[in-house]
């Protein structure tokens, strides 16, 4: 339906997410650490939930209705939202599992393990799916009106941690992605962004195997 429809953040999201997933799968693989203790005070964690529960809360308030509305007549389309909607739910899931293991004394690191490979295995094959078999028909099925309410739900549901997660979504994030993701912030943010988030980001230890 649009030409207008730009789904950078939702690749630099998805990558990013990977990214954190390839940091779980070494501190709970790690033989020097106990996973228990370094995920229970990891700020990677914690930002790694955070990003994570912001992008899947916009995808089910504002992406997929959009979605359902315009593709009402396709019923093989309103599958796959069905779909979508049930491996949020099963990665949200596994995620409770892993914090109730943290705060659990009679949890060991073996129970851990085998959750982080539940939630590798879940998430990267949701955003695979996802990008497979979704991400293309937004340009087909979305107003650009419609995407840019989700949009903007997006960046509410990212604005109040947005000093710790803007420089989170730009780690690694090629030239020209970075670019965009930042072209994006008001002028303020932009300042701050550049000039305090990021510097502060970079010395934050996120996943302290040391511990």
């Amino acid at each position: 339906m649009s030409d207008d429809i730009d789904l950078t953040v939702m690749y630099a999201m998805h990558d990013a997410l990977r990214r954190e997933l390839a940091d779980l799968d070494r501190v709970t693989t790690a033989a020097h650490c106990d996973p228990r203790q370094v995920l229970a005070t990891a700020a990677g964690w914690t930002l790694f939930k955070k990003a994570l529960r912001a992008h899947h809360t916009a995808e089910d308030e504002a992406l997929w209705p959009s979605l359902r509305q315009n593709l009402a007549d396709r019923p093989r389309d309103l599958a796959l939202l069905e779909v979508m909607e049930a491996e949020h739910a099963a990665i949200a899931k596994v995620i409770q599992a892993i914090d109730g293991a943290l705060t659990d004394p009679g949890a060991g690191s073996l129970g851990l393990g085998e959750l982080a490979d539940a939630l590798t295995r879940g998430l990267a094959g949701h955003l695979q799916h996802e990008e497979d078999a979704v991400l293309p028909l937004i340009p087909r099925a979305l107003t650009a009106e419609q995407w840019g309410h989700f949009s903007r739900l997006h960046d509410q549901h990212i604005d109040g941690d947005a000093p710790l997660l803007m420089p989170w979504l730009l780690d690694g994030a090629d030239e020209s992605t970075a670019e965009r993701l930042l072209s994006r912030l008001p002028a303020a943010a932009y300042a701050a962004c550049t000039e305090r988030w990021i510097p502060a980001y970079v010395v934050l230890d996120r996943w302290p195997l040391s511990s």
